[in-house]
C-alpha cells in the first residue's frame, strides 16, 4: 500500500534560500481539536528568512532533529477534521502555523493545525490575500495591546515602518485607540501612510510619548521615546534594556482565531489594506527569499503550493 504523501518546504542546516528543500513529507490525519488545511497561499515574511539564515537556530530557538519547516501564514481549504471540531470540510480559513520550532510549517500543500488557531475566510476576500493577514494583522493588534489607549496628555506616538506589513496595520488600530500617529517611512509610501490617517515623517525627532517600533530598529527606535515614554517593540528574541524611565514592551504574537476572524472581515469589506506583492510557485521559493532579503518589498510574496 502507498502512503499518501505532500510536498513541503523545509531547511536541514540553515544556510541562506540555497538551503531551502522540497520534500516529500506523509499525510497525518488531525488529531482531537484540529484541522487539516490543503495550503492554497502562504505568505513570505522576515521571520521566515531568520529561520533560513539560522537566526533562531543560533538562539537555540530550534530543536528539531531532521529538518525545521518554514512559514507561518497560509489560507486554503479543510479537507479534514479532528474529534470535538465542527468546521465543515471544504470551508475556506486562515491561520497561523505558529513559532520556528516545527518539523513543517505553511509553505506546504497541506497543514494540521488547532481548529481555534484558524478563522473563516468571508465571501468576497480570495486566498492570497486572506494568506498576508494573519501574522502581521495579529502582531500588530497585539502590539497596540501593549500601549493600550492613549493617555491623556501624551499621545504622541510615532509607528516605525509605517508602510510595512505590521506598521500599515498599527496605524489604524492605533488611532482607534485615540493616539495621535505619525508614521516614519520612505518619502515614496508618504501617500500610503497619509491614507492611513497618520501623519507622515521620513526623519523624526526623539521626545515621542511612545514608540511602535514595526520596523524593528530597537534601541535606534528606543532613541527616539521622550524621557518616561513608551516602547514596543516586535523582536521577542532581542528586548531593549529600557532607560530614561522608559517603559519597554515587546509582542510575542499568539494565534487568535476568533480576532483574525475580526481582521479577516475588515479586510473584506476594505477597511484594512489587502497587500499581496506576487504569487509565485513553492518552486520559487528561494529566489523569493532573495527577493525579500533585498528589501523594499511592499506587499507580501505568497507562495502557492
Amino acid at each position: 500500500m502507498t502512503t499518501a504523501t505532500f510536498r513541503a518546504a523545509v531547511v536541514r542546516v540553515p544556510d541562506g534560500p540555497d538551503s531551502i528543500e522540497i520534500i516529500d513529507v506523509p499525510v497525518v490525519e488531525p488529531g482531537p481539536g484540529e484541522v487539516r488545511v490543503a495550503v492554497a497561499a502562504a505568505a513570505v515574511n522576515p521571520v521566515d528568512l531568520g529561520v533560513v539564515r539560522g537566526q533562531f537556530h543560533a538562539f537555540g530557538w530550534v530543536d528539531q532533529p531532521d529538518h525545521t519547516g518554514l512559514g507561518w501564514d497560509f489560507a486554503g481549504t479543510v479537507v479534514a477534521t479532528g474529534p470535538g471540531v465542527d468546521l465543515p470540510l471544504g470551508v475556506p480559513v486562515a491561520g497561523i502555523a505558529a513559532g520556528v520550532d516545527r518539523a513543517l510549517g505553511a509553505y506546504a500543500e497541506q497543514l494540521v493545525v488547532p481548529a481555534a488557531d484558524v478563522a473563516v475566510v468571508p465571501d468576497g476576500l480570495d486566498l492570497a490575500a486572506a494568506s498576508t493577514v494573519p501574522l502581521n494583522g495579529l502582531t500588530a493588534a497585539q502590539l497596540v495591546d501593549l500601549l493600550g489607549d492613549a493617555p491623556a496628555g501624551g499621545d504622541r506616538l510615532l509607528v516605525t515602518g509605517a508602510a510595512g506589513a505590521v506598521g500599515g496595520y498599527v496605524v489604524p488600530f492605533a488611532r482607534e485607540r485615540g493616539w495621535q500617529v505619525t508614521g516614519l517611512a520612505r518619502a515614496g509610501d508618504e501617500e500610503f501612510v497619509l491614507g492611513l490617517g497618520a501623519a507622515f515623517t521620513t526623519r523624526a525627532e526623539s521626545g515621542w510619548d511612545a514608540v511602535a517600533d514595526a520596523a524593528a530598529l530597537q534601541e535606534r527606535g528606543l532613541a527616539l521615546v521622550g524621557d518616561g515614554g513608551v516602547f514596543a517593540g516586535v523582536q521577542p528574541g532581542a528586548v531593549v534594556a529600557p532607560e530614561r524611565g522608559i517603559t519597554v514592551r515587546t509582542v510575542s504574537v499568539h494565534p487568535d482565531g476568533t480576532r483574525l476572524a475580526e481582521l479577516l472581515a475588515r479586510t473584506a469589506s476594505g477597511e484594512l489594506p489587502a497587500r499581496v506583492h506576487a504569487v509565485v510557485p513553492l518552486d520559487r521559493v528561494a529566489k523569493v527569499h532573495r527577493a525579500m532579503a533585498g528589501g523594499g518589498v511592499r506587499g507580501r510574496y505568497v507562495l502557492e503550493p
